[in-house]
C-alpha cells in the first residue's frame, strides 16, 4: 500500500509559511505523526536536504511521502496508529534511516518548567542545554534553551550540515523554554541555536548551558556526557566536616595556560601540578577562570560559557582528572567564578533572544564602563537561577572545594566607576545594588546548604560591612586588599624612607578581625607595569631576595589565610606574562631556590603550629609585642592558639641595617627556639641559623614579664617558639 500522495488533514497556508520561515512556536503540531481519522496517521517531515523521504513502519513496510513544498516539506497518510516509525531520507550522499524526533514527547516535565519559570531550578544543567539520553527507546540528545522573547528557534550542527531549517524547536507553554529531541546525535557533535529574536533578526548562538565547546577561536557548543570515574570519595567525606576557620589554609594561584605551557592538556598538568604543590605544602590551588572564554587575553575573566571548561586544555573530563589528582594528593581546588559581567560577543549571551535577556536593559546598570562588557540583570529570577546553578555545577560536577567570586565590589555598587548622572539609584535612592546583594546572599546560602565544607571567597575591595558575616553577605573569606596595598607600598620604599610609612605596616592589624580575611599576593599585583614581587623590592639582587623572604614570612605570620600567585614562591624576577612562563630554571639557582625552600618551610610550620591558624579571625590569637618602632622599622607580635600552649613570637626587621642586641619582651622566661629565620643560609641568607635555642630572662620589657636580646639581620623575619 502506498502512502496517500496528499495530506488528508492539511495545515493552513499560514501554518506552513511560519514553519518554513522558522517563525513557529510549535513545529510538533505540524511535523511528526498526527491522527487523521480512526485508523491512520498523517506523517509530515521537514527535510530540506532530501530528494525523497519514505516512512518505514514498525512492521517493516516502507511507504513514500509526497513532497508538498519545494522547501523540503514531505507529507503522507499511513495506515494504523502505531507511532513507532522511522524515516528513510534519500539525498545526494545516499540513503539513511533515522528516527523522527517530532514523534517524541517533551523531555522537560511540568515541575522543571515551573521551577525554571520561578527561577528556582538548582540543577538547571540537568534539563537545559544538550542532554544525551534515550527517549522511547531511541538514543539521541535532547536540546533545550531558555529564550522567552524569541519568535522561533532552530538547531543546527554536524548532524544536519549546519542547516537549522530541518530542526525547529517547540516552545513549551509560557515557560520561555524551547525544546527538541534529536535522535542519533551523539556526544562530541557540535551544535548552535539559531534564534529568531523579538527584533526580527536571526542570530546564531552558542548554548548558554553547553557543557563543552569547540577550542577557541571556534565557538560552537559540543554535546558532552562525562564518563569519568572519581577516586576522591575519602577527600569529599573529610571536606564535609572541615572547619576552615580554624584550619591551616594557604593557596597557590595558577594560570593554567602559562604555569607550564609545554604541558598542553589537563591530564598532563594534573600530575606535575599535584607533585609541585604537595612539595611546597600548599593546602589549596586556586585556578584562574577555567570556564570557556573567547578572548585569551582576558585570562578567563570574560566568560561566554558558564558551564563548560575551556577546551584549550582538553575535554571536561580532563579537568575532572586534574581536580581528582589534586584531591588524591591532599590538595583542595578553588575555582575563579565570574558572575559580575560577560562579554558582548554576538554569538554568546548578549541580546540572546533579541532582547536584553541576561543583561540589564538599562545601560546605566547593564553596561560596564571599565571593561566594555555587559552586566547581568541580577533582579531577574531566571538570571539569578542561571548564575547560582552555574556555581553549583562546578561544585557538583567538578568537585571544586570552593569558588573565588571575582569583582564583588563592582556588583555591590550601582555607581561603580560611574560619574554622577551615569548611574541609576536603587528604589530607596541609594547606591547599593540590592538585587546583586540578594544574589550573593542566595548564592552563599545555597552553596553552604548543599555542599558543607566548601568555601566561597569574595574579591571585595571596599568597606562594605559584613562580607563574611552570617547576617551579611555570607562569604567564608574576603580578600584583604587593604593589607596587600599597604604592605607592598611599605616594602616598595627604600628602607631609609620606611620610618615615615610605618603606619602602612601596622594599619591592617587594626582591622584584621573585622572580616575573615585571605591575604592575597595575586596575579593582579605582578602585571601591567606593577612589577613582580622581586622587582618591587629596592636594592641590589641580594637585598631584593631578602625583601621577598621577609615579605613572605611576615605574610604567613600575619592573621589571615594566604594566597600566593605562581612565580612568587621563588622570587620570579620579571612580571607575569600570560603568554610566557615563570623562569623555572632559576629554581636551580640561589637565591631563588632558597626562596622556594622558605615557602615550603612556611607552609610546614603553618600546618604544624596551631598558633598560626587556630584563631586567625579573632583578636584572641594575636598580641602586640612592639608595633611602634618606626625608626627601627621593627614589628614584633605573638601568635596564640586556644588548644595548644605553644606561643609563637614573630619579629621583623624591615630596615636596611642589622639591629644587634635588640631586646624583645616575651610572655614566658626560659627556652625559646628559632623555628624560622629568613636570613638562614638554607634560604639564601647569610646569618641566623634555624634551630638555635635562646633563653629569655625574667626581665620585664615591652610590658612583658620576660625578655631576650636578638641580633636582627637587615630585611629579615625571625620566629621564636616557646612550648
Amino acid at each position: 500500500m502506498d502512502a496517500h500522495p496528499t495530506d488528508a488533514c492539511p495545515p493552513t497556508a499560514e501554518e506552513v509559511h511560519r514553519l518554513l520561515s522558522g517563525e513557529v512556536l510549535d513545529p510538533h503540531a505540524l511535523l511528526g505523526p498526527h491522527p487523521c481519522g480512526d485508523d491512520s496517521l498523517v506523517v509530515r517531515a521537514l527535510r530540506p536536504e532530501a530528494a525523497a523521504v519514505d516512512v518505514l513502519l514498525a512492521d517493516g513496510r516502507r511507504l513514500p511521502l509526497a513532497r508538498v513544498h519545494p522547501a523540503g516539506l514531505y507529507s503522507g497518510r499511513v495506515p494504523g496508529t502505531d507511532r513507532r516509525y522511522r524515516l528513510v531520507v534519500h539525498g545526494p550522499g545516499g540513503s539513511r534511516t533515522v528516527d523522527d524526533g517530532y514523534r517524541m514527547p517533551p523531555t522537560l516535565g511540568e515541575l522543571d518548567l515551573h521551577l525554571i519559570g520561578e527561577g528556582r531550578h538548582r540543577r538547571l544543567w540537568e534539563v537545559l542545554g544538550a542532554q544525551p539520553g534515550t527517549v522511547d527507546g531511541v538514543p539521541g540528545t535532547a536540546f533545550a534553551v531558555w529564550a522567552p522573547g524569541a519568535r522561533g528557534v532552530q538547531l543546527s550542527g554536524d548532524f544536519n550540515d549546519w542547516d537549522g531549517r530541518a530542526h525547529p524547536l517547540r516552545r513549551l507553554g509560557g515557560s520561555g523554554v524551547w525544546e527538541l529531541f534529536v535522535p542519533q546525535v551523539r556526544p562530541g557533535e557540535r551544535y548552535r541555536f539559531e534564534v529568531l529574536g523579538a527584533d526580527g533578526r536571526w542570530r546564531a548562538k552558542a548554548d548558554p548551558m553547553a557543557r563543552a565547546t569547540e577550542r577557541p577561536p571556534a565557538n560552537a557548543s559540543v554535546v558532552h556526557r562525562s564518563t569519568y570515574r572519581w577516586g576522591d570519595a575519602e577527600w569529599l567525606a573529610r571536606r564535609a566536616g572541615a572547619d576552615h576557620r580554624r584550619a591551616p589554609l594557604s593557596v597557590y594561584e595558577v594560570h593554567l595556560g602559562s604555569w607550564r605551557p609545554e604541558l598542553t592538556g589537563y591530564a598532563e598538568i594534573a600530575d606535575e601540578l599535584a607533585s609541585y604543590v604537595t612539595k611546597l605544602g600548599f593546602s589549596h590551588v586556586q585556578l584562574m577562570p577555567v570556564a570557556e572564554h573567547p578572548y585569551t587575553g582576558s585570562w578567563g575573566y570574560q566568560v561566554t560559557s558558564y558551564f563548560a571548561p575551556t577546551a584549550r586544555f582538553g575535554d571536561p573530563d580532563g579537568l575532572r582528572r586534574l581536580v581528582d589528582r589534586l584531591h588524591q594528593a591532599g590538595v583542595g581546588v578553588l575555582l575563579d567564578f565570574v558572575p559580575a559581567h560577560f562579554p558582548r560577543d554576538d554569538w554568546a549571551l548578549g541580546r540572546f533572544d533579541g532582547t536584553a535577556l541576561y543583561e540589564h536593559p538599562d545601560p546605566r546598570r547593564g553596561e560596564h564602563p571599565d571593561w566594555g562588557t555587559l552586566i547581568f540583570d541580577f533582579g531577574r529570577p531566571q538570571v539569578r537561577n542561571f548564575l547560582i546553578a552555574a556555581a553549583l555545577y562546578w561544585l557538583e560536577e567538578f568537585h571544586a572545594d570552593g569558588l573565588r567570586v571575582d569583582a564583588v565590589s563592582s556588583m555591590l555598587y550601582l555607581d561603580y566607576s560611574r560619574a554622577d548622572g551615569q548611574w541609576l539609584p536603587n528604589v530607596h535612592g541609594g547606591r547599593e545594588n540590592l538585587e546583586a546583594v540578594r544574589l550573593l546572599r542566595e548564592l552563599n546560602d545555597t552553596v553552604h546548604e548543599s555542599y558543607p565544607g566548601v568555601l566561597v571567597v569574595a574579591e571585595e575591595s571596599t568597606a562594605w560591612p559584613g562580607v563574611t558575616a552570617p547576617g551579611g553577605l555570607g562569604f567564608d573569606l574576603k580578600w584583604n586588599l587593604g593589607w596587600m596595598h599597604d604592605t607592598l607600598d611599605y616594602l616598595g620604599r627604600d628602607p631609609v624612607h620606611r620610618a615615615g610609612a610605618h603606619g602602612r605596616l601596622t594599619l591592617p592589624l587594626h582591622y584584621a578581625w573585622d572580616e575573615r580575611f585571605l591575604l592575597p599576593l595575586s596575579h593582579d599585583e605582578v602585571v601591567h607595569g606593577k612589577g613582580s614581587l622581586w622587582q618591587r623590592m629596592p636594592g641590589d639582587p641580594p637585598r631584593k631576595a631578602a625583601g621577598v623572604r621577609a615579605l613572605l614570612a611576615h605574610m604567613w605570620a600575619h592573621p589571615g589565610k594566604q594566597l600566593l600567585f605562581m612565580g612568587g614562591e621563588f622570587g620570579q624576577p620579571a612580571e607575569w606574562d600570560a603568554n610566557g612562563a615563570p623562569a623555572w630554571e632559576l629554581t636551580r639557582e640561589e637565591p631563588h631556590r632558597g626562596i622556594q625552600r622558605l615557602v615550603a618551610r612556611l607552609n610546614r610550620l603553618h600546618r604544624r603550629l596551631p598558633a598560626l591558624h587556630r584563631l586567625d579571625d579573632t583578636p584572641a590569637g594575636f598580641e602586640w609585642i612592639a608595633g611602634d618602632d618606626e625608626n627601627g622599622s621593627v614589628l614584633a607580635f605573638l601568635r596564640l592558639a586556644d588548644d595548644d600552649p605553644a606561643v609563637l613570637a614573630c619579629v621583623a626587621n624591615f630596615s636596611g641595617v642589622e639591629h644587634r642586641g635588640y631586646r624583645i619582651g616575651l610572655p614566658n622566661p626560659g627556652g625559646w627556639t628559632v623555628v624560622l629565620a629568613t636570613d638562614d643560609r638554607a634560604y639564601g641568607g647569610a646569618g641566623r641559623v634555624e634551630g638555635a635555642r635562646l633563653r629569655a630572662r625574667p626581665e620585664p620589657w615591652h610590658g612583658r614579664p620576660a625578655s631576650l636580646e636578638l641580633d636582627l639581620p637587615a630585611l629579615s623575619v625571625t620566629w621564636l617558639l616557646h612550648r
